[in-house]
């Protein structure tokens, strides 16, 4: 007699995902990998969804090791909490939304009086979703006031508008510069000093000049740039030509460290020439990305024209944005940290991170191969290059092999006038502890036999090498 078999399975198509994947029947519906770079043709379980997405970022870097970005990386449970309970709340639509209206009020209010503003309850300022949007808002405003003290010539070939900065500025103003028409005009660096020079950027100005923006934390080496001297040179100037030029300080990083550890510091609205601050709430201000906030000395910085105004708990509210509908989670997460930490809470936060930074600094120097540019003692950020000495590799090669360990590293060349340097930079963090710079300097320590070992540097073209671009 014959046996009999069951029916044959080998003709049917391979599985193309885990069979687990599947909601009830292990093996239903996991035939097909659905496409990648259009819309699939059917649904699929949200479980099957969630599982391809995480799967595929799990290929991401972590983001706890990644020592290239400002941004934060960490925060307490409650606070995504309460991000999850606001993600669907659209941030433009203040009437619907009047409490979390408020909080952002509040929370303009607070960094009108961290940054000493004459009229601190009555602070003009907004959220935004970084310091580059508030950087374009600075800008716009600077430019419509010029516009409205010159329009007798405005616009004419003589009346060109320009904007003076170091030639370290982050890209967000040269973006700025080139969508509003504005003359970009940057103080070069020069030997050891890696920003703006007050007296040169002094001399750039003219009638045409806008104003100038001095950066409180340089993204290329964490250095501040002096504010208070820039304000005395343009005072200077004043006296001798009549120009009156305001300045926009760019504190996407500094405005949320110098009030805390640096409070001898002036920087900020005490100084009578600083007509508008940014700040990044999503760097050291303690939030998950991205929520940025720009404020204005007065009402008269900030030109009416430019400003939108919506019912707001039967009253009248401004609005002076580049984005409309966003989530409200990270200024409500904004609210959360300045209530959950106050100043006492933040001064302990960035101290510790200045510290970690400080103590990593002085570790990496005596290792011997590097010299370092900057120390943590500013913006906890650490700048620093292959010592003269050192030619069997290059920071390009060391940014390469920390990889291996998970760690990312940007290494660059600095620019104009000082191409010759290359640096790494490390950003310290909120939740970079001391603990994690140790794991870090080990693992920097095992790399160097091996690197010293190389006949040359194996970095062949600088720019394509670049893991960081500013």
């Amino acid at each position: 007699m014959p046996l009999h078999h069951g029916p044959h399975h080998h003709d049917k198509s391979p599985m193309a995902v885990n069979p687990f994947y599947g909601e009830a029947n292990p093996v239903g519906g996991m035939t097909d990998a659905p496409p990648k770079h259009r819309l699939p043709d059917n649904p699929m379980p949200p479980s099957t969804a969630y599982q391809l997405v995480h799967d595929e970022l799990m290929l991401d870097g972590n983001a706890r090791l990644n020592l290239a970005t400002f941004v934060t990386t960490w925060m307490e449970p409650q606070a995504g909490v309460l991000m999850g309970e606001c993600r669907d709340k659209n941030m433009i639509d203040k009437d619907e939304y009047p409490r979390t209206a408020e909080l952002e009020r509040r929370c303009v209010s607070m960094l009108a009086h961290l940054w000493n503003a004459p009229d601190a309850d009555g602070a003009v300022g907004c959220s935004t979703t970084g310091s580059s949007e508030a950087c374009m808002l600075a800008g716009m405003a600077l430019k419509r006031r010029w516009m409205k003290r010159n329009a007798d010539r405005y616009p004419s070939k003589q009346a060109r508008p320009n904007l003076v900065m170091g030639i370290n500025v982050q890209v967000c103003w040269e973006k700025f510069c080139n969508f509003w028409e504005v003359e970009a005009r940057q103080v070069p660096m020069d030997g050891d000093r890696f920003h703006l020079d007050p007296q040169a950027a002094a001399e750039l100005c003219d009638e045409n000049t806008i104003g100038v923006v001095g950066i409180l934390g340089s993204t290329f080496d964490g250095s501040y740039e002096p504010i208070e001297e820039l304000c005395a040179a343009l005072d200077t100037l004043q006296e001798k030509t009549g120009l009156d030029i305001p300045v926009h300080v760019d504190g996407a990083s500094g405005g949320m460290i110098a009030p805390f550890i640096d409070p001898e510091l002036v920087w900020d609205f005490r100084l009578p020439r600083v007509s508008s601050i940014n700040t990044s709430g999503h760097k050291y201000g303690l939030v998950y990305p991205g929520v940025g906030w720009a404020l204005w000395r007065t009402a008269d910085d900030l030109p009416e024209d430019l400003v939108f105004r919506v019912n707001y708990l039967g009253g009248d509210m401004p609005t002076f944005a580049l984005n409309f509908s966003r989530p409200g989670a990270q200024v409500v997460a904004q609210y959360y940290t300045f209530l959950r930490l106050g100043r006492e809470g933040y001064r302990a936060v960035q101290q510790s991170t200045r510290d970690v930074a400080r103590g990593l600094a002085e570790r990496i120097e005596t290792l011997g191969d590097f010299q370092l540019i900057t120390r943590g003692d500013q913006l906890p950020v650490i700048a620093f290059t292959t010592a003269p000495d050192v030619k069997a590799y290059d920071v390009f090669d060391v940014s390469r092999r920390l990889r291996e360990f998970g760690w990312l590293v940007p290494a660059y060349t600095f620019p104009a006038h000082r191409q010759d340097l290359a640096v790494l930079r490390l950003v310290c963090r909120n939740g970079f502890t001391a603990d994690l710079a140790a794991l870090f300097l080990a693992d920097l320590g095992r790399l160097l036999p091996e690197l010293r070992q190389q006949r040359h540097p194996l970095t062949r073209d600088k720019d394509a090498a670049t893991s960081f671009h500013h």
